[in-house]
This record gives structure tokens, C-alpha cells and sequence, in this order.
């Protein structure tokens, strides 16, 4: 199944709903370059909401952290929402958690931004 990416917008933070499978190829090619782009149009502040993404691999990880460190050079934050079991484990595995910030809530995972 193809990565598919939505956003929206709630009190200045862009909230990016991923659903499908983020792995090698076009599907984290195509959230790194949406990543770029949101970066360069002045949205600092990103909740991935990552419920919808049932696989993962480590070129997916890869492009979560390529955007985090984007946002970050640019004085800008990023946090992760909903992460499913699967992949709670695997970024335990990998140190991520230690990266990014993860909420279950999204009222919460907004008021964090402020």
C-alpha cells in the first residue's frame, strides 16, 4: 500500500497524517520532500501523527529523523503522535525515543507546542 500524506493546520501546528507503510522508495521520498517543502514555506512546528502507518522500515526512520533535523536547523520542532505498538518497539529498539517526543494525545501534543 502507498504511503498516503495528508496535513492540517490547528493553533499554527501542521499536523501530517500518514497512513500505509513508510519504507525505502517512493513513499519516504515523498514524505522527506513534503518535509522540505513545509519546511521552506515557514511551518516550524510538525505533529506526524503516525497511526495510520502500519510498517516501517529503516529508510522510514531515516526520513523521520532527516525532517526533524530539518525543522530543527531552522529553529523549528517536531513531535510524533499515535505511534502503533509495532512501531513504539522498534524506535525503543533504535534509541528514538530518546530523539522525539511521542504523544498519545493530540489536545496534549498541540498544548506542548505553545
Amino acid at each position: 500500500m502507498a504511503l498516503r500524506i495528508a496535513h492540517r493546520k490547528v493553533d499554527g501546528v501542521t499536523i501530517v497524517e500518514l497512513n500505509g507503510r513508510l519504507v525505502l522508495g517512493t513513499e519516504s521520498a515523498s514524505l522527506r520532500e513534503e518535509m522540505k517543502r513545509m519546511a521552506s514555506q515557514g511551518d516550524t512546528k510538525i505533529l506526524v501523527n503516525l497511526a495510520g502507518v502500519n510498517y516501517i522500515d529503516s529508510s522510514g526512520l531515516g526520513t523521520l529523523v532527516s525532517g526533524y533535523t530539518t525543522l530543527v536547523s531552522r529553529a523549528g520542532k517536531m513531535k510524533l503522535l499515535h505511534l502503533t505498538e509495532r512501531v513504539h518497539d522498534l524506535m525503543q529498539i533504535t534509541k528514538l525515543l530518546t530523539v522525539f517526543e511521542v504523544f498519545e494525545d493530540e489536545a496534549a501534543a498541540l498544548r506542548s507546542f505553545q
